[in-house]
């Protein structure tokens, strides 16, 4: 029996940023013909606000900058992506709890609603030992609207998914000597069930949880200010203009 686990959110968790953003920020600056696709990503937008869209398909339709890239060039993008860019905007001090955590010999699982096409790479990279994400079909030649396989990797949807792959008992409610990180409320689940949570940069509701839970708190430095610099950031890099400090 392993001792213990280590469950990592993603976005705004390992980094500050969204990984689908700033990967789609690097790809339109290498093709920036690819922009093109911001004129029905844009158009759906209302759709998602009346409900009609929800956010398995705004993911779909959010990576169609990819339409007509082959295979290979996306796996050379992935792989040029993660040496640079993603590299460059980890936090140190979060990666640093993933090296403890393996020294302390913990079993890390990386858990994010990312595509998956990515996370390969990630786990690879920071030395964790099994990944889960959004489960999203690479095609010989990318289609318009990319295929995804089950549900939006999300919430509730993150623990089910470390049960289905036995990575965690099924019976388990709370699991011993098991640490969890996230910044989202949508991550109780995965903070809940693990011994120890670990907040990064809480939005209230998560905050106002954490303290009634005894959760930690982490605030490493980011490169923009409070929750819109953020969103800012995310709308720059889905256009392609977003540079790295």
């Amino acid at each position: 029996m392993p001792r213990g686990y280590a469950l990592f959110d993603l976005d705004h968790t390992i980094l500050p940023f969204d990984t689908q953003a700033l990967f789609c920020n690097y790809v339109l600056q290498q093709e920036g013909w690819r922009r093109i696709y911001l004129a029905w990503f844009l158009l759906s937008l209302p759709l998602a606000a009346l409900k009609i869209f929800n956010l398995r398909m705004m993911k779909r339709v959010f990576m169609s900058y990819l339409v007509g890239m082959e295979k290979e060039t996306l796996e050379r993008y992935v792989k040029e992506f993660l040496e640079t860019d993603f590299d460059q905007a980890l936090y140190p001090e979060v990666v640093a709890e993933v090296e403890r955590h393996r020294e302390e010999g913990r079993t890390l699982i990386l858990n994010s609603a990312s595509p998956d096409f990515y996370l390969a790479g990630i786990s690879k990279k920071l030395g964790f030992d099994h990944y889960i994400g959004t489960e999203m079909t690479v095609e010989d030649t990318m289609p318009i609207l990319p295929r995804i396989l089950g549900p939006n990797n999300k919430c509730e949807a993150k623990i089910k998914a470390m049960r289905e792959r036995e990575l965690i008992s099924c019976e388990a409610e709370m699991l011993a000597n098991t640490w969890a990180y996230s910044d989202s409320s949508a991550d109780m689940p995965l903070l809940s069930i693990a011994e120890s949570g670990v907040m990064i940069h809480p939005g209230n509701r998560l905050a106002e949880e954490g303290l009634k839970q005894g959760w930690r708190t982490m605030t490493p430095k980011r490169p923009y200010n409070g929750k819109w610099g953020g969103r800012w950031a995310s709308v720059f890099q889905a256009m392609g203009f977003y540079r790295l400090k």
